[in-house]
């Protein structure tokens, strides 16, 4: 019988520089793994890498399942892969972010080719660790919740070890108070944004900064 390797488990807090390296690491090498967000625990990895995708969409339980946020460091990469329609979104941005809030945007034609979908959600994080591992990378970062199909979303780092211990690579998970809460997700792929699901920061309140 072939024995399942368990994960690496890294205190973000005790171990920052180290867990930031790791996690990069693990990222180029089209490993998966967890991590806090600004938001709840999410699965990581290459957003273009085939192997990564199928890891996390197999520890998921939603095969060939594409629909991901991703966790990028500065206006300039969401450009690159992106396109923000207009100045008047792009001021919006730049005004809420960073901030657990993610917006769906159309894709590039490059892109739209690359991940096989017109459209892709994006988010600056507001979380040290996130902010620092994707600011190294240059690229973005996989972000999904940590759970099963049609279960509820997992946040307790413990329960999440015990879970998922031998089933991704890394677990990287923090002491600190988490929020339960998933980002408030707005499309913007039209004239006027269109909320898709109400998070802590409530869409009414981010509609006062649109100009």
């Amino acid at each position: 019988m072939i024995e399942k390797k368990e994960a690496l488990l890294i205190n973000i807090d005790e171990n920052f520089e180290n867990a930031v390296d790791k996690a990069r690491e693990l990222f180029l090498k089209g490993s998966i793994f967890i991590y806090p967000t600004d938001t709840i625990y999410g699965f990581g990895g290459n957003p273009f890498n085939e192997s990564a995708i199928k890891k996390i969409s197999e520890v998921k339980g939603k095969v060939n399942w594409h629909r991901y946020i991703f966790l990028i460091s500065d206006i300039e990469i969401l450009k690159s892969y992106a396109d923000v329609n207009s100045e008047r979104y792009l001021d919006f941005l730049l005004s809420i972010w960073p901030n657990p809030i993610s917006v769906i945007l159309k894709l590039n034609k490059e892109y739209q080719e690359l991940l096989q979908a017109e459209t892709g959600a994006f988010r600056i994080p507001n979380h040290r660790f996130c902010h620092k591992l994707i600011s190294e990378l240059k690229m973005p970062l996989i972000s999904t919740s940590v759970n099963r199909t049609g279960n509820e979303p997992m946040n307790d780092s413990s329960v999440i070890i015990q879970e998922f211990l031998s089933e991704v690579d890394a677990i990287f998970y923090s002491d600190k108070k988490s929020f339960f809460e998933a980002s408030t997700l707005i499309d913007l792929t039209g004239e006027e944004p269109k909320l898709v699901r109400e998070g802590r920061i409530k869409f009414v309140e981010l509609m006062k900064k649109l100009n």
